[in-house]
């Protein structure tokens, strides 16, 4: 995992129109960086959006910035992208440029059938108007010092065939690019229209509870600590906790859960979700800027952003793969006439087609398209991906350290045994440890509270509290400094001892209360696997990845689970030690090595993985430091992150040969003079089409069952 520090420059982040391939994020980015003040550009036609830093010390000045995209074509806009991207490709100016191309085109063959004695001047005019824009486009770019865009190869292209008396090719090499212009804009109106479906999850207005009044607000304005009435059929307008009722939720437009699930008082709902049953009364706990649809969409369009080591690798092959055919089309020009006694039109016809097979669109987008796709089918699953580059290391893990309570458990262990020692009462045991765990959110502890009130226990609430992370609670109550600890931070006598030993050796998890140093008893809590933990372990198994139990829990209880589901098991374990297990594997050569957890306990190991993955019931600690986190709090999440992996990543493999595959037969051919121009750039917008399309396949994904899914 890459550590994050804090850096003070300063940054901006644009929303730009027409922005969708990319040739244009090249554009964009090397016009931006050669600016003074900017340091790095980081444009995602994907996204629509631009992120700029500026050097140290220096602060970005913003009409420059506008103003040099909009010199580029790029005009800078308040919206979100989405929001173009919802207009009729006619209503496009990229639309109307190939509705006015075909109607120019086809007018000219008309012309040209009917009135022969016209000759090409038909096509020339067709050539001519259809090439305006791209001419524009090309000026502009090499104004800004960058000559060989893909709008400078086609206007080569095109206005060297009018020289050579191609006219008809010519036009048809302008109506075919203005094609695979338009297809390009919409398959980046796709994804962005994807990511603009999830913030209209939320409603745009909310039941404002003020006393025994209720009056409609505006959803975005919702501040925490208000409350809102949820009413059957209405979607939740905001993360909150409810203070009253009881319902069923409908939580599959986060989680992709199809199963509702009943929601309590006191319990944390989502943004977005359905009440299906009952009327609740939620206090709001996040405002519209940062509830969970909010983090969704910005983690998504930041992972999109992003771009993975293969798409980097592709942007690099780009750069240098453009200058080098161009050299070749020179050749070809150039040679053929003087050693061959080739005729100029010929290998000048040759070259030009040369230039057209040189635009790299189809190999450009190749990569980003399948990333974005599967980065949004991730997220409609519920399955949070914080990057390109994190979706390529999924696929490649070969061993997966997992904790035990909230992960490979549901994480809501019940207390089966109180024993009391020194004189003690077992309800007092339970009511001295309810009063430490009263403000903790830690499984164990909300079991504790919880069978406090089923004994039916007057709670209180201990002061001076202290989490020791590993090892327990400690804090003030009557007069006592009480801890609640592991029984291996302590050392009893042989009885009690033994004990404690018997209650582990059953597979249960003991805690021992202790006032200033003496034991005052035990609780023993068990905590069954989650419902689809060994399916998930068999899923992992038949992908190759093996899984290995990490947890702080005592060695008895973690080793009689491992048992159980059939996997290595080590516990009593720090947070720095399961950091370092994790070490000592990656060092061993086992490979990436992918890290799943729920608790602050987990987050060195989190970050020293390189992968870290989440459960989406874990605390924001564990969600800020993860790479990749599981909404649905399945452990069947992990395999289907993987498998997805890897099916992107063969989709993306897929594009580069279709990609280059095109482009080789064609230079060939071009070469030896069997094609032409119209069909090379037929063949180069057949290409991207083709790539953008088996891109677009991964928004259909479906996990398989874990005996097909093995080996993708």
């Amino acid at each position: 995992m890459t550590t994050r520090q804090q850096d003070t420059r300063d940054t901006a982040r644009l929303n730009v129109q027409g922005m969708d391939c990319g040739g244009c994020e090249r554009k964009v980015e090397a016009a931006l960086e050669g600016l003074p003040q900017v340091e790095q550009a980081s444009a995602s036609s994907m996204n629509g959006t631009v992120s700029v830093t500026a050097h140290a010390d220096q602060a970005l000045d913003h009409d420059t910035l506008k103003h040099t995209l909009s010199k580029l074509g790029y005009p800078v806009v308040d919206a979100s992208p989405a929001a173009a991207s919802t207009l009729r490709w006619w209503s496009t100016a990229k639309g109307r440029l190939v509705v006015v191309s075909g109607v120019l085109l086809m007018v000219a063959w008309l012309l040209t059938w009917r009135l022969p004695d016209v000759g090409a001047w038909p096509f020339i005019l067709a050539t001519l108007i259809g090439w305006v824009p791209i001419g524009q486009a090309a000026w502009r770019s090499l104004r800004m010092g960058n000559p060989l865009t893909i709008e400078m190869l086609m206007s080569i292209a095109a206005l060297g065939a009018l020289t050579i008396g191609a006219a008809a090719e010519a036009a048809m090499v302008v109506f075919l690019f203005a094609v695979g212009e338009l297809l390009e804009g919409v398959a980046a109106g796709q994804a962005r229209r994807r990511i603009a479906a999830l913030g209209n999850l939320t409603p745009a207005t909310a039941r404002l509870l003020e006393g025994e009044a209720i009056r409609d607000i505006a959803a975005d304005t919702l501040t925490p600590g208000q409350r809102v009435l949820v009413r059957p059929g209405d979607r939740v307008p905001c993360d909150g906790r409810i203070v009253a009722g009881t319902s069923h939720l409908d939580e599959s437009p986060i989680n992709g859960e199809s199963v509702p699930r009943q929601r309590a008082t006191g319990e944390d709902i989502w943004a977005g979700t359905v009440n299906l049953d009952a009327a609740l009364e939620v206090e709001v706990t996040r405002g519209a800027a940062d509830n969970t649809i909010a983090r969704i969409i910005h983690l998504v369009e930041e992972a999109q952003a992003a771009k993975a080591p293969v798409a980097r690798f592709i942007d690099r092959f780009a750069r240098w793969y453009m200058p080098l055919v161009v050299g070749v089309a020179v050749l070809v020009a150039v040679v053929p006439p003087w050693l061959t006694g080739l005729a100029w039109s010929d290998s000048v016809y040759r070259a030009l087609a040369l230039l057209l097979i040189a635009c790299p669109c189809a190999l450009v987008i190749s990569t980003p398209a399948a990333i974005a796709a599967g980065l949004s089918t991730a997220a409609r699953r519920g399955l949070l991906i914080k990057g390109g580059a994190v979706l390529e290391q999924l696929g490649k893990l070969k061993r997966v350290a997992v904790d035990k309570t909230g992960t490979l458990t549901a994480g809501a262990p019940s207390v089966t045994d109180v024993e009391a020692w020194a004189e003690s009462r077992e309800a007092e045991v339970v009511r001295l440890a309810a009063a430490l765990e009263q403000d903790s959110s830690h499984p164990v502890a909300r079991a504790i509270v919880q069978h406090a009130k089923q004994l039916g226990l007057s709670l209180g609430r201990a002061s001076d509290g202290q989490v020791q992370a590993g090892q327990g609670v400690s804090g003030r109550f009557e007069g006592r400094t009480l801890t609640l600890t592991s029984p291996r931070h302590w050392q009893g006598n042989e009885t009690q001892s033994a004990r404690i030993a018997a209650l582990e050796a059953e597979g249960k998890t003991v805690v021992l209360l202790l006032a200033e140093g003496t034991a005052l008893g035990v609780l023993a809590l068990r905590d069954e696997p989650r419902e689809d933990t060994p399916a998930a372990i068999e899923a992992l198994h038949r992908l190759g990845v093996s899984v290995v139990m990490l947890s702080g829990d005592n060695a008895r209880t973690v080793a009689a689970m491992g048992e159980k589901l059939g996997i290595e098991a080590e516990g009593e374990l720090m947070p720095e030690a399961k950091a370092q297990r994790v070490r000592d594997w990656q060092a061993q050569g086992f490979g990436p090595v992918g890290k799943v957890g729920d608790g602050i306990n987990d987050a060195p190991a989190l970050a020293a993985a390189d992968v870290g993955i989440a459960m989406g019931g874990g605390t924001d600690v564990a969600l800020e430091t993860a790479d990749a986190a599981l909404l649905r709090n399945r452990v069947m999440g992990i395999a289907e992150l993987i498998a997805l992996s890897r099916a992107t990543l063969n989709n993306v493999k897929t594009n580069v040969a279709l990609a280059l595959g095109f482009k080789a037969l064609f230079l060939v051919s071009t070469m030896l003079g069997i094609t032409g121009m119209w069909v090379a750039v037929m063949a180069d917008t057949g290409a991207t089409v083709l790539v953008t399309l088996n891109a677009m396949r991964l928004l259909g994904y479906r996990f398989r069952s874990p005996a097909v899914t093995q080996g993708r």
